[in-house]
């Protein structure tokens, strides 16, 4: 399995990302449900976006994972950025 880093950026239709938002978070729920999803959440500051920790067999089932996601189907991320992450330390790590 590989460890991914994932960033989204969001674009400016925040009405559009309210109303998609809870089917995106279930989306999301499921793929943590099933061991794929270690972590995610908006940021904080800065542009609107978030973090996402994915763990896949490759950067090819990640690829499905994104485009399968109804935030990505409804197109309000306005860039991806996906970096290999090679997890060290901390309770994501256990068994690593």
């Amino acid at each position: 399995m590989a460890t991914f880093a994932v960033r989204y950026t969001y674009d400016q239709r925040a009405d559009l990302q309210d109303e998609v938002r809870p089917e995106h978070r279930a989306y999301l729920r499921e793929l943590g449900d099933r061991g794929l999803l270690r972590g995610s959440g908006p940021f904080t500051d800065g542009a609107a976006g978030a973090l996402l920790v994915f763990e896949t067999t490759d950067a090819a089932a990640l690829e499905v994972l994104l485009a399968d996601d109804p935030f990505a189907r409804a197109g309000v991320i306005a860039d991806v950025e996906i970096r290999g992450w090679n997890l060290l330390l901390g309770p994501w790590a256990a068994g690593a």
